[in-house]
């Protein structure tokens, strides 16, 4: 009878762990379509699309607030330890980035709205789609990283943002320059500058999502930049 017993709890653990993991993945998910609507918002002029974006947003923070929820009642039932308590911090960690990513999300979804009302196509948007394309790469890689346990693919997705970042500033660069030359399109061009702004965020919030990949599977902490704690790498 004891024997069954702890098989019984063992299993209600084991489903309890695999009920966040999928919880988190699903809102991911989301979170990369609302990613790709606020983008296709900003780059077709789309209001509608942009105010999607902001409605999905509320779903996305109760998502989050779940998650936090579900993992702490794990924790108090359950007493994880090691690889299984790794998962549920693992699981918190990301959902927080995620619900940034949101927030990130929302930003560019603003500023569709805001340059769609100005009716004008500024400078900036072949940066925007060019460092989209890569950071919309990366949270869909760090994803599946994730859900592979897959250490050596989410360390790979990491040092994609560092392209990213020299992006950004490349950009951001010639987007001044523009600037200067023409006073008229600094309102305009400013919205895109915290478009890229949000971007570029979201690269990063897509690599703190690789590094939790590693703490999970690895046991390791490379916040920070401490990739010297993660061997053969």
């Amino acid at each position: 009878m004891e024997m069954h017993f702890d098989q019984h709890i063992s299993r209600q653990f084991n489903e309890d762990l695999e009920s966040i993991k999928t919880e988190m993945l699903e809102m991911g998910g989301m979170v990369a379509s609302q990613v790709a609507d606020a983008v296709d918002a900003l780059a077709n002029a789309d209001s509608e699309l942009a105010e999607k974006v902001l409605h999905i947003e509320e779903e996305i923070d109760r998502r989050e607030m779940a998650l936090d929820e579900h993992a702490t009642l794990i924790i108090a039932k359950r007493q994880p330890a090691a690889s299984d308590l790794r998962m549920v911090m693992s699981v918190t960690r990301i959902a927080r980035d995620l619900e940034r990513i949101g927030d990130e999300a929302s930003k560019i979804a603003k500023m569709a709205i805001a340059l769609t009302d100005e009716g004008t196509s500024p400078r900036g948007y072949t940066e925007i789609r060019h460092i989209a394309i890569a950071v919309r790469k990366m949270l869909n890689d760090a994803l599946d990283a994730y859900t592979r346990f897959d250490v050596a693919s989410a360390m790979a997705t990491l040092a994609e943002d560092e392209q990213v970042d020299m992006d950004y500033r490349t950009a951001v660069r010639e987007l001044i320059t523009y600037m200067m030359e023409d006073p008229r399109s600094i309102s305009r061009v400013i919205n895109v500058l915290w478009s890229l702004r949000s971007l570029e965020r979201i690269g990063d919030h897509a690599k703190n999502i690789c590094e939790q990949v590693v703490y999970l599977v690895e046991g390791a902490d490379i916040r920070h930049g401490h990739q010297k704690n993660l061997k053969n790498f």
